[in-house]
C-alpha cells in the first residue's frame, strides 16, 4: 500500500510560514499569504511584477527557491520545509 499523502504542506515564503494542500503550486501558496498583491519581484524600473499567464511562458512569477534563483513559481510544485524568497519592494 502506498503512503496516504500529508493532509497539508508547510513552508516558508518571505519568513512567513503557510499551509497549503499536497499538490498546490508555489504560485497558489503565494496567493494564499497575499503576497501577490505586492508582486514576487520588481521590474527594472521597480514596478512590481507578479505571476500573469499561468503557465510558465511570461516567467513573471519568478522566485528563489531553497537557494534556487528563478524558479518558475506557477509551474513548481510546494514541498514541506521549502523555503521561497521573493524579491518584492517591502
Amino acid at each position: 500500500m502506498p503512503d496516504a499523502l500529508p493532509l497539508r504542506l508547510r513552508l516558508t515564503i518571505d519568513g512567513q510560514a503557510v499551509e497549503v494542500e499536497p499538490g498546490a503550486t508555489i504560485a497558489a501558496a503565494l496567493a494564499i499569504c497575499g503576497a501577490m498583491s505586492s508582486g514576487t519581484r520588481t521590474s527594472v524600473s521597480g514596478e512590481p511584477r507578479a505571476p500573469l499567464c499561468g503557465m510558465g511562458v511570461c516567467q513573471e512569477c519568478r522566485v528563489t527557491v531553497d537557494g534556487r534563483a528563478h524558479v518558475l513559481a506557477c509551474q513548481t510544485l510546494c514541498r514541506d520545509g521549502q523555503h521561497v524568497q521573493t524579491t518584492r519592494l517591502r
